[in-house]
C-alpha cells in the first residue's frame, strides 16, 4: 500500500520543514505540497523535502483536491502544515485499512501547548469525533484514493469541507478512529482565547448542520476573528 501525503500551504514557513521532515523520516511515501500563493518562501523551503510542490488557486479544499488528482498512492492523507504525524503512521494506516469495509479514517489529536485547558480541549475533540465519526482537518484525514475521487473529493466550500467529506464517507463505508496522536499547533486557541474559540467553533458547526451555507458561515467567521 502506497501512501500519498498531501499538504496544503499558505505562508507556512515557520513550521513546514519540521512537518515534512517527520513525514520523510517515517518511510516510503509520496509527499505533495500544494501551495496557494505563499509570500514567505514556503514553496522554496518545501522543495528539497517534497516529491512535488504544486501551485494551486487559493482555498484549502481546492488545494487538497489538486493534490489528490496528482497523487499516485493507493491512500491519500491530508495533513495540515502545522501538524506532525506519529512516526509509525504508514504501518498504522496499513493496519486499519486491512478491513475492506474501512474507507478512511483519522488520528486522535494532541495540541502542542502545556496546561490542563489544552488537555481538556483535545480530549473532548477526540471523544466527539469518535462518537460522531466526523473528522476535522487537524486530525489528518486519510482516505482510499479511489473512494475519494469517486465521491468527487472535498466540496470546494470555504469552511466545513472536512465535515462534509466525513459525512459522505460515512455513507459508503466505515471510518477508523486511530488512537495514535498527531500533534498540531495550538496557535488558534492561544491567539483568539480558549473560551471564545470553543464558542466560535461550535457555533459554526451548529450553523452548518442547520443548513446555513458555508459562504455565510465564512463571513461570520471572518467578522469574529
Amino acid at each position: 500500500m502506497r501512501v500519498s501525503v498531501i499538504i496544503p500551504t499558505l505562508n507556512e514557513a515557520p513550521g513546514i520543514v519540521r512537518t515534512l521532515c517527520r513525514v520523510r523520516q517515517a518511510g516510503e511515501c509520496e509527499i505533495l505540497v500544494v501551495d496557494g500563493g505563499s509570500e514567505d518562501g514556503t514553496p522554496e523551503l518545501a522543495r528539497p523535502l517534497a516529491d512535488r510542490v504544486l501551485l494551486s488557486e487559493r482555498g484549502r479544499a481546492r488545494q487538497m483536491n489538486a493534490g489528490a488528482r496528482a497523487a499516485t498512492g493507493d491512500v491519500v492523507l491530508f495533513l495540515h502544515a502545522d501538524t506532525v504525524l506519529p512516526a509509525a503512521f504508514p504501518a498504522l494506516l496499513a493496519q486499519s485499512l486491512r478491513d475492506p469495509r474501512v474507507v478512511g479514517g483519522r488520528f486522535d489529536v494532541r495540541l502542542d501547548a502545556a496546561g490542563w485547558p489544552f488537555r481538556m480541549i483535545e480530549t473532548l475533540m477526540n471523544i466527539r469525533s469518535r462518537w460522531t465519526k466526523i473528522a476535522t482537518g487537524d486530525q489528518a484525514i486519510f482516505v482510499r484514493r479511489e473512494v475519494f475521487l469517486a465521491l468527487g473529493g472535498y466540496p470546494e466550500i470555504p469552511l466545513m469541507e472536512d465535515v462534509e467529506l466525513s459525512r459522505r464517507l460515512k455513507r459508503v463505508g466505515e471510518l477508523a478512529c486511530l488512537r495514535a496522536c498527531v500533534t498540531t499547533s495550538a496557535r488558534r486557541w492561544q491567539r483568539n482565547g480558549i473560551v471564545r474559540t470553543i464558542i466560535l467553533m461550535w457555533t459554526l458547526r451548529l450553523g452548518y448542520f442547520l443548513g446555513i451555507p458555508a459562504e455565510q458561515l465564512k463571513t461570520f467567521y471572518a467578522d469574529t476573528r
